[in-house]
Protein backbone atom coordinates (compact mmCIF):
# COMPACT_ATOMS: atom_id res chain seq x y z
CA UNK A 1 0.00 0.00 0.00
CA UNK A 2 1.10 3.54 -0.83
CA UNK A 3 0.24 6.40 1.53
CA UNK A 4 -0.42 9.94 0.34
CA UNK A 5 0.79 11.64 3.50
CA UNK A 6 -0.38 15.12 2.49
CA UNK A 7 -3.30 16.19 0.31
CA UNK A 8 -6.20 18.66 0.44
CA UNK A 9 -9.39 16.75 -0.28
CA UNK A 10 -11.53 19.70 0.83
CA UNK A 11 -10.33 21.92 -2.02
CA UNK A 12 -12.89 22.86 -4.69
CA UNK A 13 -11.07 20.93 -7.42
CA UNK A 14 -12.41 17.72 -5.81
CA UNK A 15 -15.89 18.86 -4.86
CA UNK A 16 -17.71 17.24 -7.77
CA UNK A 17 -15.86 13.92 -7.91
CA UNK A 18 -14.48 13.03 -4.49
CA UNK A 19 -15.75 9.41 -4.65
CA UNK A 20 -13.98 9.07 -8.01
CA UNK A 21 -10.78 10.57 -6.57
CA UNK A 22 -10.78 8.05 -3.74
CA UNK A 23 -11.61 5.15 -6.07
CA UNK A 24 -8.77 6.08 -8.44
CA UNK A 25 -6.40 6.28 -5.50
CA UNK A 26 -7.39 2.79 -4.40
CA UNK A 27 -6.92 1.48 -7.95
CA UNK A 28 -3.42 2.98 -8.04
CA UNK A 29 -2.48 1.28 -4.77
CA UNK A 30 -2.87 4.39 -2.61
CA UNK A 31 -4.75 3.06 0.36
CA UNK A 32 -4.43 5.91 2.87
CA UNK A 33 -4.65 9.69 2.53
CA UNK A 34 -4.14 12.48 5.04
CA UNK A 35 -6.23 15.55 4.26
CA UNK A 36 -4.35 18.46 5.73
CA UNK A 37 -5.80 21.46 7.52
CA UNK A 38 -5.17 24.97 6.25
CA UNK A 39 -7.59 26.71 8.62
CA UNK A 40 -8.79 25.76 12.09
CA UNK A 41 -12.09 27.34 11.07
CA UNK A 42 -12.61 24.44 8.63
CA UNK A 43 -12.01 21.74 11.22
CA UNK A 44 -15.52 20.31 10.85
CA UNK A 45 -14.94 19.84 7.12
CA UNK A 46 -11.75 17.85 7.64
CA UNK A 47 -13.33 15.81 10.42
CA UNK A 48 -16.31 14.95 8.23
CA UNK A 49 -14.05 13.81 5.41
CA UNK A 50 -12.13 11.50 7.72
CA UNK A 51 -15.29 10.16 9.32
CA UNK A 52 -16.76 9.42 5.88
CA UNK A 53 -14.09 6.96 4.79
CA UNK A 54 -11.61 4.79 6.73
CA UNK A 55 -8.93 5.52 4.14
CA UNK A 56 -8.80 9.20 5.15
CA UNK A 57 -7.13 10.81 8.17
CA UNK A 58 -6.84 14.52 8.93
CA UNK A 59 -4.86 17.17 10.78
CA UNK A 60 -5.63 20.35 12.73
CA UNK A 61 -3.87 23.64 12.16
CA UNK A 62 -3.34 26.88 10.28
CA UNK A 63 -1.32 27.24 7.08
CA UNK A 64 1.14 30.16 7.09
CA UNK A 65 -0.84 31.74 4.25
CA UNK A 66 -3.80 31.93 6.64
CA UNK A 67 -1.95 32.83 9.83
CA UNK A 68 -3.21 36.38 9.54
CA UNK A 69 -6.79 35.09 9.59
CA UNK A 70 -6.17 32.94 12.67
CA UNK A 71 -3.39 34.68 14.60
CA UNK A 72 -4.60 33.86 18.09
CA UNK A 73 -5.67 30.22 18.12
CA UNK A 74 -4.04 28.95 21.31
CA UNK A 75 -2.09 25.72 21.54
CA UNK A 76 -4.72 24.45 23.98
CA UNK A 77 -7.36 24.66 21.24
CA UNK A 78 -5.19 22.73 18.81
CA UNK A 79 -4.63 20.13 21.52
CA UNK A 80 -8.37 19.85 22.12
CA UNK A 81 -9.23 19.52 18.43
CA UNK A 82 -6.52 16.92 17.89
CA UNK A 83 -8.13 14.52 20.33
CA UNK A 84 -10.41 13.17 17.61
CA UNK A 85 -9.27 9.59 16.89
CA UNK A 86 -8.72 10.28 13.19
CA UNK A 87 -6.81 13.53 13.73
CA UNK A 88 -3.24 12.33 13.46
CA UNK A 89 -1.15 15.50 13.09
CA UNK A 90 -0.81 19.20 13.89
CA UNK A 91 -0.59 21.66 11.00
CA UNK A 92 0.28 22.36 8.37
CA UNK A 93 2.10 25.33 9.82
CA UNK A 94 5.35 27.10 9.12
CA UNK A 95 6.87 29.97 7.19
CA UNK A 96 6.21 31.04 3.60
CA UNK A 97 8.28 34.05 2.60
CA UNK A 98 7.63 33.55 -1.11
CA UNK A 99 4.03 34.73 -1.15
CA UNK A 100 4.00 36.56 2.20
CA UNK A 101 0.23 36.24 2.44
CA UNK A 102 0.44 36.77 6.20
CA UNK A 103 2.78 39.10 8.10
CA UNK A 104 6.05 37.36 8.87
CA UNK A 105 5.91 38.07 12.58
CA UNK A 106 2.44 36.50 12.71
CA UNK A 107 3.65 33.46 10.77
CA UNK A 108 6.48 32.99 13.24
CA UNK A 109 4.21 33.31 16.28
CA UNK A 110 1.56 30.96 14.89
CA UNK A 111 4.25 28.45 13.91
CA UNK A 112 5.65 28.38 17.44
CA UNK A 113 2.15 27.85 18.80
CA UNK A 114 1.79 24.79 16.58
CA UNK A 115 5.14 23.45 17.76
CA UNK A 116 3.88 23.77 21.33
CA UNK A 117 0.75 21.82 20.43
CA UNK A 118 2.81 19.12 18.72
CA UNK A 119 5.04 18.85 21.78
CA UNK A 120 2.07 18.61 24.16
CA UNK A 121 0.13 16.06 22.11
CA UNK A 122 3.01 13.96 20.85
CA UNK A 123 1.51 14.23 17.35
CA UNK A 124 3.80 15.07 14.45
CA UNK A 125 3.89 18.64 13.19
CA UNK A 126 3.41 19.06 9.43
CA UNK A 127 5.87 21.80 8.45
CA UNK A 128 5.50 24.13 5.48
CA UNK A 129 8.73 25.93 4.55
CA UNK A 130 9.28 28.13 1.53
CA UNK A 131 12.10 30.61 1.03
CA UNK A 132 12.65 30.83 4.79
CA UNK A 133 15.31 28.19 5.40
CA UNK A 134 17.55 30.04 7.84
CA UNK A 135 14.76 31.37 9.99
CA UNK A 136 13.04 27.99 9.90
CA UNK A 137 16.22 26.29 11.09
CA UNK A 138 16.61 28.81 13.91
CA UNK A 139 13.04 28.29 15.13
CA UNK A 140 13.16 24.49 14.88
CA UNK A 141 16.37 24.30 16.91
CA UNK A 142 15.28 26.93 19.43
CA UNK A 143 12.00 25.14 20.04
CA UNK A 144 13.70 21.76 20.28
CA UNK A 145 15.76 23.09 23.17
CA UNK A 146 12.48 23.61 25.04
CA UNK A 147 11.51 19.98 24.53
CA UNK A 148 11.50 17.45 21.72
CA UNK A 149 8.67 17.10 19.21
CA UNK A 150 7.99 15.05 16.08
CA UNK A 151 7.64 16.59 12.64
CA UNK A 152 7.75 16.14 8.89
CA UNK A 153 9.18 18.63 6.42
CA UNK A 154 6.37 18.35 3.90
CA UNK A 155 6.59 18.81 0.11
CA UNK A 156 10.31 19.31 0.54
CA UNK A 157 11.84 21.73 -1.97
CA UNK A 158 14.22 23.69 0.23
CA UNK A 159 17.97 23.49 0.64
CA UNK A 160 20.14 20.67 1.92
CA UNK A 161 20.92 22.49 5.18
CA UNK A 162 17.25 22.51 6.20
CA UNK A 163 16.85 18.85 5.20
CA UNK A 164 19.87 17.78 7.25
CA UNK A 165 18.73 19.88 10.21
CA UNK A 166 15.43 18.05 10.08
CA UNK A 167 17.18 14.71 9.95
CA UNK A 168 19.37 15.64 12.94
CA UNK A 169 16.24 16.55 14.91
CA UNK A 170 14.63 13.22 14.05
CA UNK A 171 12.11 14.56 11.53
CA UNK A 172 10.80 12.89 8.40
CA UNK A 173 11.20 14.47 4.97
CA UNK A 174 8.36 14.12 2.47
CA UNK A 175 8.70 14.44 -1.28
CA UNK A 176 5.98 15.50 -3.67
CA UNK A 177 5.71 15.64 -7.46
CA UNK A 178 8.38 18.34 -7.48
CA UNK A 179 11.03 15.64 -7.08
CA UNK A 180 9.97 14.20 -10.46
CA UNK A 181 10.47 17.41 -12.45
CA UNK A 182 13.37 17.49 -14.91
CA UNK A 183 14.81 20.60 -13.27
CA UNK A 184 14.82 18.96 -9.82
CA UNK A 185 18.11 17.05 -9.95
CA UNK A 186 19.41 19.01 -6.96
CA UNK A 187 16.34 17.96 -4.99
CA UNK A 188 16.87 14.33 -6.00
CA UNK A 189 20.45 14.64 -4.76
CA UNK A 190 19.11 15.77 -1.39
CA UNK A 191 16.66 12.85 -1.36
CA UNK A 192 19.57 10.45 -1.80
CA UNK A 193 21.09 11.80 1.43
CA UNK A 194 17.97 11.30 3.54
CA UNK A 195 18.05 8.13 5.67
CA UNK A 196 15.60 5.62 4.25
CA UNK A 197 13.70 5.44 7.52
CA UNK A 198 12.81 9.15 7.27
CA UNK A 199 11.34 9.20 3.74
CA UNK A 200 7.68 9.89 2.98
CA UNK A 201 5.79 10.60 -0.25
CA UNK A 202 2.81 12.84 -0.89
CA UNK A 203 0.93 14.75 -3.55
CA UNK A 204 0.03 18.09 -1.93
CA UNK A 205 -2.99 17.63 -4.21
CA UNK A 206 -4.52 19.38 -6.04
CA UNK A 207 -1.16 21.01 -6.77
CA UNK A 208 2.17 19.87 -8.22
CA UNK A 209 1.16 16.88 -10.33
CA UNK A 210 4.22 14.69 -10.99
CA UNK A 211 5.63 13.49 -14.27
CA UNK A 212 4.09 12.03 -16.42
CA UNK A 213 0.81 13.79 -15.54
CA UNK A 214 2.27 17.25 -14.96
CA UNK A 215 -0.20 19.99 -15.80
CA UNK A 216 -3.22 18.00 -14.65
CA UNK A 217 -5.06 18.51 -11.39
CA UNK A 218 -3.06 16.46 -8.93
CA UNK A 219 -4.84 13.78 -6.92
CA UNK A 220 -3.83 11.05 -4.45
CA UNK A 221 -3.62 8.35 -7.14
CA UNK A 222 -0.62 10.18 -8.58
CA UNK A 223 1.44 9.45 -5.47
CA UNK A 224 2.31 6.24 -7.32
CA UNK A 225 4.13 8.23 -10.01
CA UNK A 226 6.14 10.19 -7.45
CA UNK A 227 7.07 7.01 -5.60
CA UNK A 228 8.19 5.26 -8.79
CA UNK A 229 10.39 8.14 -9.98
CA UNK A 230 11.83 8.73 -6.51
CA UNK A 231 12.66 5.02 -6.30
CA UNK A 232 14.55 5.29 -9.60
CA UNK A 233 16.50 8.26 -8.24
CA UNK A 234 17.37 6.27 -5.13
CA UNK A 235 18.31 3.19 -7.17
CA UNK A 236 15.89 0.95 -5.33
CA UNK A 237 12.86 -1.10 -6.43
CA UNK A 238 9.57 0.79 -6.28
CA UNK A 239 8.04 -2.02 -4.21
CA UNK A 240 10.78 -1.60 -1.62
CA UNK A 241 10.26 2.16 -1.40
CA UNK A 242 6.52 1.58 -1.11
CA UNK A 243 7.11 -0.68 1.87
CA UNK A 244 9.65 1.70 3.43
CA UNK A 245 7.51 4.83 3.12
CA UNK A 246 4.39 3.12 4.41
CA UNK A 247 6.23 1.77 7.45
CA UNK A 248 7.70 5.23 7.98
CA UNK A 249 4.22 6.74 7.80
CA UNK A 250 2.84 4.46 10.49
CA UNK A 251 5.90 4.98 12.68
CA UNK A 252 5.55 8.76 12.55
CA UNK A 253 1.76 8.96 12.58
CA UNK A 254 1.18 6.61 15.46
CA UNK A 255 -2.53 7.33 15.76
CA UNK A 256 -2.99 6.09 12.20
CA UNK A 257 -1.19 2.89 13.13
CA UNK A 258 -3.47 2.50 16.14
CA UNK A 259 -6.59 3.10 14.03
CA UNK A 260 -5.45 0.61 11.39
CA UNK A 261 -4.23 -1.98 13.87
CA UNK A 262 -0.66 -1.86 12.55
CA UNK A 263 1.65 -3.60 14.98
CA UNK A 264 5.18 -2.50 15.74
CA UNK A 265 4.78 1.07 14.46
Amino acid sequence: MIVDSHCHLDFPQFAEDLPGVIARAEAAGVGRMVTISTRVAKYDTYRALAESDPRIFFSAGTHPHNAGEEPDVPASELVRLSQHPRCIAIGEAGLDYHYDKSPRDVQRRVFRTHITAARETGLPLVIHAREADEEMIDILIDEFRKGSYKAVLHCFSSGEKLAMTGVELGFAVSFSGIVTFKRSEELRDIARKIPRDRLLVETDAPYLAPQPVRGKTNEPAYTAHTLRILAEALDMPAAELEDVTTRNFYRLFAKAALADGVAGA
